[in-house]
């Protein structure tokens, strides 16, 4: 007895001093089991996931530790001369071992599902529509200017839902910023010239890969106005880690005012910048660089 007391005091004192050297960042980081914070529509759907896989993870956890401590003290060895029974089978425990998992398995598919689902569905009347460009080694954003003509265009074979667009886009100096309005649903459509990149908000908890020869479709309702990063999820060649974004989510009043900023900077096109040529300028990258792309 004296000897557990001391051992529950002694990890009891290892948990409030691996707590308190915890600052505070870190500590809602725990809270957050290491997720960011979110601040999209979608975003708590994947939060859930990730928060019950944690409860279940630790709960077989937990299970099977005791089941180690049991078999650890229950059939300890008591003696020197002490033969343990032995035992070849033990068929409700082989059937339980093969069964559970099973069980663990479909339930996590059944809710990942459920999950992928709601975060990957499309509305057929997006609030509006971005068409982003994914490339070696940056990323270029169009925003359509005036009202939507077609919301459920493609984005493929010339088919926009804007008759004009604005754009900016990065280059190996330079990161873009990717502004969006709040609470709208903006669909982006995902087009990539040259190989598979992945667009990603880690705050929206969502993401899809950029694949050359189609376009993915994504929609996120931004919730919370802030400044936020993004990157690609793709190793997609040596000058992948250029390929970062800021993303700023503010009212609708200063995303019209960013939209004319652009406008009048000569940011203009007829359509939207999806490659071509433009892929290949990339200011900051010389013939000497690592990752050039010529």
């Amino acid at each position: 007895m004296p000897a557990r007391r001391t051992l529950k005091v002694a990890l009891l004192g290892v948990t409030m001093l691996v707590l308190a050297g915890c600052s505070e960042a870190d500590q809602h980081q725990i809270r957050n089991l290491a997720m960011p914070d979110r601040a999209s529509a979608e975003g708590p759907y994947t939060y859930e996931l990730w928060k019950w896989a944690w409860v279940a993870a630790m709960v077989t956890g937990v299970i099977v530790w005791g089941l180690i401590f049991y078999a650890v003290v229950k059939f300890r060895r008591r003696s020197d001369d002490e033969v343990p029974r032995q035992t070849r089978y033990n068929l409700p425990l082989e059937v339980f071992y093969t069964i559970a998992p099973v069980l663990m398995c479909v339930v996590f598919f059944f809710h990942t599902v459920r999950v992928q689902d709601e975060v990957i569905k499309l509305d057929d009347n997006p609030d509006m529509t971005v068409e982003v460009l994914g490339q070696q080694w940056s990323w270029t954003f169009n925003h359509g200017v005036g009202e939507q003509e077609n919301p459920s265009a493609s984005g493929e074979d010339g088919e926009f839902a804007y008759s004009s667009y604005v754009y900016t886009s990065g280059t190996g100096a330079q990161i873009p910023t990717l502004v969006i309005p709040v609470d709208q649903t903006i669909q982006f459509n995902l087009h990539s010239p040259d190989v598979i990149h992945d667009f990603g908000v880690p705050s929206f908890l969502v993401k899809m890969d950029v694949i050359p020869g189609r376009v993915n479709k994504l929609q996120v309702t931004p919730t919370v106005e802030g400044e936020y990063v993004g990157k690609c999820y793709e190793l997609c060649g040596v000058s992948h880690s250029r390929m970062l974004f800021n993303v700023e989510v503010v009212s609708q009043s200063d995303y019209e005012a960013y939209l004319a900023d652009l406008a009048e900077a000569g940011n203009t096109a007829e359509a939207p910048i999806l490659g071509g040529s433009y892929v290949r300028d990339q200011a900051g990258l010389d013939d000497e660089s690592e990752g050039h792309s010529e």
